[in-house]
């Protein structure tokens, strides 16, 4: 079960690594080719919001068919392993909003780079005109 969690932390670091290469200010050439070929990894890497948001609801399933560990027939080992389990699956929530946001910071930067250069070729056209 450990694996998809693997997964998604790699995804939501490469997410990361690409959203920061995005930001960074380079030469206009260089940006447009980033730009490019990251749009064009966009589309197969959506993938990650339906698997993010599956992965959401089994940590929702699991969370509401969870036993309780809060009485006092509960020993210190069971009550350990508890709050460990709830622990798992906060970090494992967080880790799956963040590759969905992620995923959408990149898809915007990207968008908004292209309106900018077409606004830019329109106005250098008009401007030769």
């Amino acid at each position: 079960m450990a694996l998809q969690w693997m997964i998604l932390t790699y995804v939501v670091a490469a997410e990361a690594a690409v959203a920061i290469l995005l930001t960074l200010p380079s030469p206009k050439a260089i940006k447009s080719r980033i730009v490019s070929l990251i749009s064009l990894t966009l589309q197969p890497s959506l993938f990650i919001v339906p698997f993010a948001g599956f992965q959401l609801l089994d940590i929702y399933w699991k969370n509401e068919h969870r036993l309780m560990c809060t009485g006092e027939i509960c020993t210190a080992a069971e009550r350990n392993r508890y709050e460990k389990s709830i622990y798992k699956a906060q970090r494992n929530a967080i880790l799956c909003l963040a590759a969905c946001l992620l995923y959408w910071c990149i898809y915007r930067v990207c968008k908004y780079y292209k309106e900018i250069q077409s606004v830019e070729e329109v106005e250098k056209r008009l401007k030769d005109e």
